[in-house]
């Protein structure tokens, strides 16, 4: 008897919720499957937005799965992996971040039955991590390359893959319009590795077409003082000096002491101070510059001094502008005026200041190093040039990877439905309960064209039974969707083309989530601390109290 009474164990905190088994594992799934759902309706060209305001009263409409997920504050632990994957598909390559997620959530999905009925989760992960490793191989089979081509027709290739990433977003109506602005800007700043010198300035007015690319750098005009509107506004190859010092008149500090034996010796103090900013003022002008750029300020005196001499100069340039100016036009930062010489000069073929809508933008145009480019976007509402920018930094990315990968796969669901069908018929050669598994993974693949389907508004069973059709020939590859007439096409021919790279990043990172997701089997969740204080308040003591042995 006493053998049986064996004193409780307590290795966790008293409060901490846990919780495991296979109702565990089923409902993280779930948890995964409600997110997948919400992005669900904003794939394709004809995917919904979503409109999303927070508790500050900040408004964001968008259909990027990336952003959504990022907006949406989600608490559940196993959700938040979905978000960390939709956050590096955006990093990694820019685009398909509403793929990846849904990827995942069906992946999740078919396995859920397998899970009810007993199946050990290692088993579904072992398979679906070969499946995973078939469809990344017949992608590179199936891919395009766009090497050894010449610059025009380069061009119009990775213009089509931009337009089939704009196709989705809220300017899908401009995809032709704004995709070569994209191959110009990518193509402008050549092998630069850095995404900050594509810079996008916002403009609210006008309509989308009034949106232009400088080939060069372009921002607001910045805070100026009196004298200002006195200086030139435009120079034909200017040297341009860039600063990062002070050109303003300075006053001792309040708490500064300086002890005089003679009244007179207070003015050379006073005209040590002028004498110092008139020698570096004259320092600049010496320099034979006829820009004069400063991260911090340039004040009153410094700018009359300049325009009196034809000059321009702005200061409190934000410091992503000026990093932008000094590797287009080949100068360098300096934070001395001292021994300024050519060679830390910049030049362009044009400077000139213009006035964009109710804005005004110095422009630095015809730059000779010309790793850079600025897109200036026209707009109605504030949050619809929020989200055309972030639909053009898809693009950018979209270009950029395309242009180091050079291999492209059909777009609109046509890669999904031939990855299908050869991991159905791999599947049929492996002996065991994995031919359940991977087949399960091929049919969660047919997600993409499905919901293509029905966010346009069509008979998703009747479209998929005619791919299924066309690529069992083994000539319809290419074949998916046609959003326009609600038939299948070719997508190549269609020119509905996605870098490979996108295709083969979203496969690899649903597949990791799902898999983690699937191989956690308990959650532990610690309770609250209460604070400092905790388990030192025993009883509370008044004054008025007498009785301390109560």
């Amino acid at each position: 008897m006493a053998g049986m009474l064996q004193p409780q164990i307590i290795l966790l905190k008293e409060g901490t919720d846990t919780s495991q088994g296979k109702a565990q594992l089923v409902s993280n799934i779930n948890a995964c499957t409600a997110v997948a759902d919400v992005v669900r309706t904003t794939l394709g060209p004809r995917g919904m937005d979503k409109l999303i305001h927070d508790d500050k009263g900040n408004v964001t409409i968008s259909n990027d799965g990336a952003t959504i997920m990022k907006l949406l504050d989600i608490v559940h632990p196993a959700a938040k992996i979905l978000v960390d994957i939709a956050k590096s598909q955006d990093s990694e390559v820019g685009d398909g971040t509403t793929t990846v997620v849904l990827l995942a959530g069906e992946f999740l999905k078919e396995a859920k039955p397998f899970v009810e009925d007993g199946v050990h989760p290692q088993n579904l992960i072992r398979s679906y991590r070969t499946a995973s490793y078939l469809a990344i191989e017949r992608i590179k089979q199936l891919a395009s390359s766009i090497e050894g081509k010449s610059l025009e027709e380069k061009k119009e290739l990775l213009a089509n893959c931009a337009a089939t990433t704009l196709s989705s977003k809220l300017i899908g109506g401009e995809k032709v319009f704004f995709s070569k602005m994209v191959v110009d800007a990518v193509i402008a700043i050549g092998d630069e590795d850095r995404l900050n010198m594509i810079g996008i300035k916002k403009v609210a007015g006008g309509n989308m077409r009034d949106s232009f690319l400088v080939k060069g750098v372009a921002f607001k005009k910045t805070f100026s003082y009196a004298g200002f509107e006195q200086q030139p506004k435009k120079f034909l190859n200017p040297k341009i000096l860039i600063l990062n010092i002070e050109l303003e008149l300075k006053s001792e500090k309040e708490n500064a002491e300086i002890r005089l034996s003679d009244p007179s010796q207070y003015q050379s103090i006073v005209d040590a101070e002028w004498n110092i900013i008139y020698d570096k003022l004259d320092k600049c002008v010496q320099s034979g510059a006829k820009v004069v750029l400063s991260r911090l300020a340039i004040g009153d005196l410094a700018t009359q001094y300049f325009a009196d001499r034809d000059i321009f100069c702005a200061g409190r340039v934000a410091e992503e502008d000026l990093q932008r100016v000094a590797a287009a036009t080949g100068g360098t930062v300096q934070t001395s005026i001292n021994d300024v010489i050519d060679e830390v000069l910049g030049t362009c073929e044009c400077f000139e200041e213009k006035q964009v809508g109710n804005e005004r933008f110095n422009i630095f145009s015809g730059c000779p190093s010309g790793r850079t480019a600025t897109i200036v976007l026209r707009g109605g509402a504030d949050q619809f040039i929020e989200e055309a920018e972030r639909s053009l930094h898809d693009a950018i990315m979209i270009v950029r990877r395309a242009l180091k990968n050079s291999t492209v796969v059909p777009g609109g669901g046509a890669i999904d439905m031939e990855l299908s069908r050869y991991l159905r018929d791999k599947a049929r050669e492996i002996a065991g309960r994995s031919q359940f598994f991977i087949n399960s993974y091929a049919k969660a693949l047919e997600v993409i064209p499905r919901q293509l389907c029905d966010n346009a508004g069509f008979d998703a069973t009747d479209m998929l039974n005619k791919l299924r059709q066309k690529h069992s020939t083994g000539e319809g590859a290419p074949y998916g969707v046609d959003i326009n007439t609600g038939g299948i096409a070719d997508s190549y021919a269609n020119f509905v083309w996605e870098p490979a790279v996108v295709k083969i990043n979203a496969i690899n990172a649903a597949t990791e989530a799902a898999c983690l997701v699937l191989s956690v089997d308990e959650t532990v969740k610690n309770p609250k601390n209460l604070g400092i204080y905790s388990g030192f308040l025993v009883f509370c003591w008044s004054p008025l109290d007498t009785d301390y042995n109560a």
